[in-house]
């Protein structure tokens, strides 16, 4: 009878143990997401590359909002810096919208002064994932296998991450402007939102987005 007692506890410790390792293991996962999420979020990657992809974000009848603003902004200073001879924007449009991101952004960086045969746009996608899908079909047909991404910086480990498995040779330049980081409760918000959606990525490898990743 002390056996059989003995030897439940014992099962019970090592239950305790086991749920005990997995939770350590979990947290530091999240842990280890989230810095690394943090950490490429600081990468200003200004090496040459063959385009500027600038990932697609709301727009109002053709006028971006604040946080697409900023990214387009980031895009034209790589332009004009050398950084790339072409911008690529992407993004469908929703109901409603009388136009796509992709054009509205175009339309924006041509008003900034980038030669719009110097602007490629992909009015394709909804989520992170599809717009690198659709970008990266259309950009390997044309032989271009080199991009800098331009989004918000917590979005950037992500979209790379994305961009990469998708066969593209991509690093990041993102913006340092708008609201993406103007508070620290927008730039901590962000690095949960982004470690969520990677984990997630990373493990089922179909789109993770929250409503206000793209579309703000």
């Amino acid at each position: 009878m002390n056996t059989g007692l003995g030897v439940g506890g014992t099962l019970a410790r090592w239950l305790r143990r086991g749920v005990a390792g997995v939770l350590i293991v979990g947290v530091l996962l999240v842990a280890g997401t989230a810095f690394r999420v943090w950490q490429v979020a600081r990468i200003d990657d200004r090496t040459p590359t063959d385009a500027i992809l600038v990932l697609g974000a709301a727009q109002y009848n053709g006028t971006p909002s604040p946080v697409f603003q900023a990214r387009l902004d980031m895009a034209a200073e790589l332009f004009d810096e050398g950084v790339a001879p072409m911008v690529v924007t992407v993004g469908g449009k929703i109901q409603g919208d009388s136009t796509t991101e992709a054009e509205a952004g175009r339309q924006y960086l041509i008003r900034q002064g980038v030669p719009g045969d110097s602007v490629l746009a992909v009015a394709v996608g909804s989520d992170t994932l599809g717009s690198i899908d659709a970008v990266s079909a259309m950009l390997q047909s044309r032989r271009v296998d080199s991009i800098v991404i331009t989004s918000d910086p917590w979005h950037s480990l992500r979209a790379r991450t994305m961009a990469r498995d998708s066969g593209l040779e991509a690093t990041v330049a993102p913006t340092r402007s708008g609201p993406a980081v103007t508070t620290r409760s927008a730039q901590f918000k962000g690095i949960v939102r982004e470690t969520g959606a990677l984990l997630w990525y990373q493990l089922t490898h179909y789109q993770a987005d929250f409503p206000d990743v793209i579309k703000e």
